[in-house]
């Protein structure tokens, strides 16, 4: 992977920031972005030998041409995707009328259409120099019926389906996969003290997950140039439980 170069959505915190440094510890060249904290965007992009930042959401019509060509003109290719970026609301299974029209849109706007917006623009760079690929950071919550929300896991699970569609339409130069985490401890998550702790007690290892094993098991389906079409759930065995 040496010399390649990844967009990571999404990476100043997070998932997404452990994703960064265990690909520019590859000697990966990552183009690090967010949407809201172009301060702490650029302490990682700082960080990262050969790294650099590119702030902007997934959400704005430009914004995947607009970072390709970021990528294209500061380094001259583009060999990895990571779509990161995501958004969610807590919102009772049972509590129909809390989840909104708006906040369906909302949530899909990142999840789902980001996305998707991003791999058109990419495609075609990530052909060149003998193939690339796309990894999609879904959730556990796109395969069974739990998550944050009802509009959130039905988010990731149509992103679930969009990796496999993508696997087969964009072979075989482009290889496309995805990571499915259960419980990630993050700062997203770090109040949810009783859903930690029933994750603990009710997963077979007995613990949520970190960034890192996240950012690992990422690397592992990027290093195999024989994976695609895999969705990887990473839940420390609780969909085993359900």
């Amino acid at each position: 992977m040496a010399g390649q170069v990844a967009i990571v959505t999404g990476s100043s915190s997070g998932i997404g920031r452990a994703i960064a440094e265990t690909l520019a510890s590859r000697k990966v060249s990552v183009i690090v972005n967010s949407s809201k904290s172009p301060d702490q965007g650029l302490v990682v992009a700082d960080s990262l030998q050969g790294a650099s930042y590119f702030q902007g959401s997934v959400t704005d019509d430009n914004f995947g041409p607009d970072i390709v060509q970021f990528a294209l003109r500061r380094y001259g290719r583009l060999d990895i995707l990571v779509n990161n970026a995501g958004t969610t609301r807590i919102i009772s299974h049972a509590d129909l009328e809390g989840a909104t029209t708006e906040i369906w849109r909302e949530i899909f706007e990142v999840n789902v259409f980001g996305a998707w917006s991003i791999i058109r623009a990419a495609s075609a760079a990530l052909e060149d120099n003998g193939g690339g690929q796309i990894l999609n950071i879904t959730s556990l919550a796109g395969i069974r019926q739990t998550g944050s929300s009802i509009p959130y896991a039905t988010s990731k699970a149509a992103l679930n389906h969009l990796t496999q569609l993508l696997a087969v339409a964009l072979a075989p130069k482009i290889r496309v996969n995805a990571v499915a985490p259960g419980l990630v401890d993050t700062a997203w998550t770090k109040d949810w003290h009783d859903i930690r702790n029933n994750y603990s007690k009710t997963a077979p290892l007995q613990r949520s997950a970190t960034t890192r094993d996240v950012a690992d098991s990422a690397l592992q389906i990027m290093e195999n140039p024989y994976l695609t079409g895999t969705i990887l759930c990473l839940d420390g065995g609780m969909s085993l439980k359900r």
